[in-house]
């Protein structure tokens, strides 16, 4: 099962493990292309950075996702995209205390939270981005 297979404010455990699943996937590549691009000094110092990345990534997935789900539970509106961007919000404020600047966490809770906000809302409507290519 899938993300958004499940219903919202259901089985948040399931929900937290599939975004925590996705952050760390994101941190593994994000932290391999920063690995290619930037050469650490040493193996250590790889390993090192891309771990720090990793574990920052999964546990932003962890907390959007767990946020996510409980704010749908506590709100009684489980389809409101606002959950989402109080999720997103959430990863941010802790990207910010990752970094230990108050600057990054209330951009990245504002970027996040409207980034997740809008997904909802275009899952919700039927967006799309990209279409099958016209022949």
């Amino acid at each position: 099962m899938g993300y958004w297979d499940l219903p919202e404010g259901t089985d948040c455990v399931e929900k937290t493990w599939i975004t925590t699943k996705l952050g760390t996937a994101l941190g593994l590549v994000g932290s391999a292309y920063h690995i290619v691009a930037f050469q650490p000094d040493s193996a250590v110092a790889a390993l090192q950075r891309a771990t720090n990345s990793t574990v920052t990534m999964a546990a932003m997935g962890a907390i959007f996702g767990m946020t996510t789900c409980l704010s749908a539970q506590a709100r009684e509106a489980p389809d409101d995209p606002l959950n989402y961007f109080i999720g997103g919000c959430a990863s941010g404020i802790f990207l910010g205390a990752r970094t230990h600047s108050a600057i990054t966490g209330t951009s990245a809770c504002l970027g996040l939270g409207t980034l997740a906000f809008f997904t909802k809302v275009g899952k919700m409507e039927g967006w799309k981005l990209a279409g099958p290519p016209k022949l």
